[in-house]
């Protein structure tokens, strides 16, 4: 899930429709009802946040600190309107990871999140598990060396549960990364049905399923040596 916080809405609500013709969900914020939301959301609803874009706000240089004490190492985008090198100066000295000028497309905000990934959390560009090969660029991911297309939700999941591969993830947790914390009009239960979509494709492929469900714990992904 994106975040962006920007004084008009008109630039929230843009990136926004972008980010949802990619498959991303996002959620837009003034200022002030950002810091409201930062300061008392509970911590498990930051697991679900990939990164941070802000926009035009007062002040906006001691972001990167507050999202900081919350969001830990989530990457942090300033989205600038002119190209002074003195603002750009300040901003990267603030500790935002990059700065870009608007407009840009929302393709491009996605491979420099993954870019900072790379950097700071040591993410690859892949995670190979068996026979199954996940990418974290867009790219449909590879069952028996071949690709294996899927729509965005289910890639996401795929995506979300070789990211935390080794870690069982609940279905809540799989909800608010793919549809977003604050997605009210879409039941929870709706992952239940991707996730089964996924699993049939995944074995039909690869002759195992390689994702272990267990009641009230989550999901998994394993190798078919790990699942046997």
């Amino acid at each position: 899930m994106y975040l962006i916080v920007d004084e008009q809405e008109l630039v929230t609500e843009g990136y926004a429709s972008g980010f949802k013709r990619e498959g991303i969900s996002s959620s837009g914020f003034k200022p002030s009802e950002f810091h409201d939301w930062i300061s008392s959301a509970p911590d498990t609803d930051f697991e679900a946040v990939e990164a941070i874009l802000i926009g035009e706000c007062l002040e906006r240089e001691q972001y990167p600190q507050i999202i900081r004490r919350r969001c830990g190492q989530k990457p942090v985008i300033a989205l600038n309107s002119t190209t002074q090198l003195e603002q750009t100066l300040k901003l990267f000295a603030a500790g935002v990871d990059d700065v870009v000028r608007k407009p840009v497309h929302v393709q491009e905000i996605l491979a420099r999140v993954n870019a900072i990934k790379r950097r700071t959390q040591t993410q690859s560009v892949q995670v190979e598990l068996g026979d199954l090969t996940v990418f974290f660029d867009g790219r449909d991911p590879e069952a028996k060396g071949e690709v294996l297309p899927l729509p965005r939700r289910e890639r996401r999941i795929l995506e979300y549960l070789a990211q935390n591969n080794g870690r069982r993830l609940t279905k809540a947790q799989i909800y608010n990364f793919v549809y977003g914390i604050f997605e009210s009009e879409v039941d929870e239960n709706v992952i239940e049905s991707h996730i089964s979509k996924l699993r049939k494709k995944l074995r039909n492929r690869l002759g195992y399923d390689p994702i272990d469900s267990k009641r009230y714990l989550g999901y998994i992904i394993s190798t078919m040596e790990e699942a046997r």
